[in-house]
């Protein structure tokens, strides 16, 4: 037993070196290698080789980096898309708020011409808005959105901020009905303001001219004259602007001159008018129609709240 022992302990202790021997020697080999490859450049040849080797490792390697990289980008993309596309639509919510605006801003100008014409009445004034007009081009009314609810009736006066509109001919509970002074079917005494002289404005059935058809070839009348009502027939107040004289002309033989003039008032052009509760002049029965012509009737049927705007205009209805 002793023997066997002795030749197993001997076995053991020629092994090898001891392994910090072995590792002085490593480290000294690989300081040697690289001094002389650096001076020789004798290893670069394998380092191709191996960097080719590992070439395909490397690629395996980098891919979950890549793929983050990729996916990362993608993601920044579709946030940059939605930021997009939301600065897009609040661009145009802006932009469709800036149109608003500028319509908010021309109908409070409006208003306050309105109101301020109003303060320098000496009648009462209900502001109404327009809801509609008569399709029927021959015609010239207007729908109102104020009725006999707010103490509209028939024969009051509708006024802008420039002058007279027109005449109220029908009035319901929920709207009213106004005949413009432009209609074929209507006229209105006026008054040349620098002379005095009284006659009848008449329609012609467009929005922009009315016709004096009852003055001499020796009448004192000029271009450019203000026409204002002159409360004959006591259906308008006496005083408000109508119209501006814009033409004179006189044909060879004719008794009478043709003069065009233009209405004063802003008609079909605004959203706003004034009713005229004239402090002189009682109230008309609600189903009264004014003297000078009958109601063209805009609704057909019974009455309808003021939020319904269509109007038709008979044919046999007389102005």
């Amino acid at each position: 037993m002793d023997g066997f022992d002795h030749d197993e302990s001997g076995a053991s202790g020629e092994s090898g070196p001891p392994p910090l021997i072995s590792m002085v020697l490593a480290l000294a080999a690989s300081v040697g290698l690289m001094m002389f490859d650096r001076s020789q450049d004798t290893l670069q040849p394998a380092r191709n080789v191996m960097a080719s080797l590992t070439y395909p490792l490397d690629a395996v390697a980098s891919v979950p980096g890549e793929m983050a990289s990729s996916f990362d980008n993608y993601l920044q993309r579709e946030r940059l898309t939605e930021d997009n596309q939301k600065l897009r639509e609040e661009n145009l919510l802006l932009r469709g708020r800036l149109q608003k605006l500028a319509a908010l801003q021309a109908e409070n100008a409006r208003i306050r011409s309105l109101l301020q014409s109003s303060r320098q009445l000496q009648d009462d004034v209900i502001i109404s808005e327009v809801l509609a007009t008569s399709p029927d081009p021959y015609r010239q009314l207007i729908k109102l959105n104020k009725g006999l609810r707010e103490s509209i009736h028939v024969g009051q006066a509708v006024i802008d901020a420039n002058g007279i509109m027109g005449q109220i001919v029908q009035a319901h509970s929920f709207h009213s009905i106004a005949i413009l002074i432009t209609d074929a079917n209507h006229g209105i005494p006026v008054e040349l303001n620098r002379t005095g002289l009284q006659t009848i404005a008449q329609g012609l059935g467009k929005s922009n001219q009315l016709s004096l058809p009852f003055l001499t070839v020796n009448t004192d009348i000029r271009e450019g004259d203000l026409l204002v009502s002159s409360g004959l027939g006591e259906r308008y107040p006496a005083g408000y602007p109508v119209a501006r004289i814009t033409r004179i002309a006189h044909q060879a033989g004719d008794e009478f001159l043709s003069i065009r003039a233009q209405p004063t008032a802003s008609l079909n052009r605004g959203r706003e008018a004034l009713v005229v509760i004239s402090r002189n002049t009682p109230p008309a029965e609600p189903g009264a129609q004014p003297a000078e012509h009958a109601s063209p009737a805009l609704d057909a049927g019974p009455e309808t709240p003021a939020s319904a705007p269509d109007m038709s205009v008979p044919d046999d209805a007389a102005s």
